[in-house]
């Protein structure tokens, strides 16, 4: 089972400029792109940038089904 999948929301190190610490995961593969919830910014990013960055997941997709 991946780590990671379409939906879940993670908690990242470093905060967006905005100042939100949460994000959206819009899509998985190579690269991720990741969706800030607070302001709604889009961000493409490297798998290995993006595992490195995450400081855990705060909900999973599956537990809200």
């Amino acid at each position: 089972m991946n780590k990671f999948s379409l939906g879940d929301i993670v908690r990242l190190r470093k905060p967006h400029p905005c100042g939100n610490y949460e994000w959206e995961i819009t899509r998985t593969g190579m690269d991720f792109r990741i969706k800030c919830l607070k302001c709604g910014r889009q961000v493409l990013i490297p798998r290995r940038k993006f595992e490195k960055s995450v400081k855990q997941i705060v909900r999973r997709l599956e537990e809200t089904l």
